[in-house]
């Protein structure tokens, strides 16, 4: 039953509110998308663009949230892992346009972490290994191998979670292992599942302007494809708030959802906030207002994808809090000594330790869930 309610906002009001199952919205146009949410209907492209555009934060709030703890049963729990991530290198053979990271072999800053540097990151109680790194030209695929092996061997209850579809393509590219092969070698060495990175924006107007010596949207899909098959969950990613276009992100999402439809393969989607560093595509990163509606606009799209990340090493401590209520279930982890955000200077502290987790969760008023890298749950923290 629909109610309007003018008087809400006051005398000289210009939004009357519409409250329609329990959620009162000032931008009307949403209404007709949250019936769609009620009625179990998938949103498409012009649904999207609506959720982006919106100045309507509350409502955009309320159905996302609606989703991640009525429709995919998540109640109040969000999740976090134990986890490191491992940069194992920043030498690489790409020139990205959107990258602090990368460097040259001789570059002030380029560094090869040795197998002892790696070990040093891990410690008995870490539940998930995170390892991406550069392109690197002279490392071989064999040294790649090993650095699985001996992260599994070393700590055979810690999963490894390894290389993005972008290296997994240089991988083809520099010694023409197809990805079958590779997978196939990596997870007899003890990988586990991939991360969600490389895929950036699936756009080829972005790709040719920012990143053009990347794998392609197709090349990305096609092994993430591959690797679900081969029994290898995955997250997704996207990059945002650079030169991207609203459809774009919608697009990259709805693209997603496809191969979810068909593999079920991916874990989590997480919107990644590009750091603007000295790179400086814009003038300043995108604002807490945009963050927010990305993850929300992300879990009401994504209606086969488990997860919505809320990635706090990139959009801040109190704004990933508040987006556990716009439709996030995962804060991600503890990280540990992370160097990709950071070469960009995101602001967020390294470390955050396993109570500070739980405090974020309880802050937004919801319950912290302990999980490994494949969200077998370690252990309920009851608030």
């Amino acid at each position: 039953m629909n109610t309007r309610v003018d008087a809400w906002f006051g005398k000289g009001a210009v939004s009357p509110l519409q409250v329609v199952e329990n959620i009162a919205f000032t931008d009307s146009s949403l209404v007709p998308i949250w019936h769609k949410v009620l009625a179990g209907e998938r949103l498409g492209l012009e649904d999207g663009l609506r959720l982006l555009e919106t100045n309507d934060l509350c409502a955009l709030g309320r159905m996302a949230d609606y989703v991640k703890s009525q429709v995919l049963d998540h109640q109040d729990r969000v999740f976090f892992v134990l986890n490191r991530q491992v940069n194992a290198t920043n030498i690489c053979v790409l020139t990205c346009s959107f990258c602090d990271f990368a460097k040259k072999p001789g570059d002030p800053g380029a560094y090869e972490m040795s197998m002892e540097d790696i070990l040093d990151h891990v410690t008995d109680e870490i539940r998930e290994v995170h390892m991406t790194g550069g392109h690197h030209p002279d490392w071989t695929f064999e040294h790649y191998e090993d650095i699985v092996r001996t992260i599994h061997e070393t700590y055979p209850h810690t999963q490894v979670k390894a290389f993005t579809a972008a290296e997994i393509d240089y991988f083809y590219k520099r010694w023409k292992i197809p990805p079958e092969e590779s997978l196939a070698r990596f997870k007899a060495a003890g990988l586990q599942s991939m991360p969600g990175g490389g895929s950036e924006v699936f756009s080829d107007r972005v790709r040719k302007e920012l990143f053009p010596g990347k794998n392609t949207a197709g090349r990305w899909l096609e092994i993430h494809r591959i690797a679900h098959n081969m029994g290898i969950p995955s997250n997704a990613t996207l990059l945002y708030g650079h030169i991207e276009t609203f459809q774009e992100r919608v697009e990259h999402m709805l693209m997603l959802r496809e191969l979810q439809d068909e593999t079920g393969g991916f874990l989590a989607f997480i919107p990644l906030e590009y750091q603007v560093g000295d790179t400086h595509l814009v003038p300043r990163q995108a604002s807490a207002i945009d963050d927010l509606k990305t993850i929300a606009a992300a879990r009401l799209i994504l209606d086969n994808f488990p997860h919505i990340k809320a990635y706090w090493i990139m959009i801040g401590e109190e704004t990933a809090s508040i987006a556990l209520n716009f439709g996030a279930s995962d804060l991600d982890g503890t990280i540990g000594k992370e160097r990709i955000a950071h070469a960009a200077k995101a602001a967020s502290p390294i470390g955050l330790a396993r109570d500070r987790m739980v405090n974020l969760i309880r802050d937004a008023g919801k319950v912290a869930v302990e999980r490994d890298a494949l969200y077998n749950v370690v252990q309920v923290y009851e608030n």
